[in-house]
């Protein structure tokens, strides 16, 4: 959580303001003429979470679904079936990639990778 420093003459928010003759970052009062050197020189610190991968195992029997588009060029890594069902990544979060989802035909391995 960003560190909030208030100005000690009139308790309002001290906001950075650069020095350029002596390039340094201060803390400066907008009410009063109080001014501070800032104690680090960040300003602003863009934390990235990342997304866990989607749960795909909410729908059964994927691998039966003959509304899902085949392929036989991807086969299982677990079983070895040659057939494949494939779907895209649903997500809608601007940060994920685009990824493929493969689910094994094999009705005893349903192997999703």
């Amino acid at each position: 959580m960003p560190n909030i420093n208030f100005c000690p003459s009139c308790n309002n928010i001290l906001y950075p303001r650069e020095d350029k003759a002596r390039r340094i970052l201060e803390l400066a009062c907008r009410n009063c003429p109080y001014l501070d050197v800032a104690p680090t020189n960040c300003v602003y610190r863009h934390e990235v979470t990342h997304i866990p991968s989607e749960e795909t195992m909410v729908v059964k029997n994927l691998g039966s679904d003959p509304t899902l588009p085949r392929t036989t060029a991807v086969p299982c890594p677990r079983c070895s079936n040659p057939e494949a069902v494939y779907f895209q990544s649903q997500s809608h979060h601007p940060d994920t990639r685009m990824t493929l989802y493969y689910v094994c035909t094999n009705l005893a391995c349903q192997h999703r990778w």
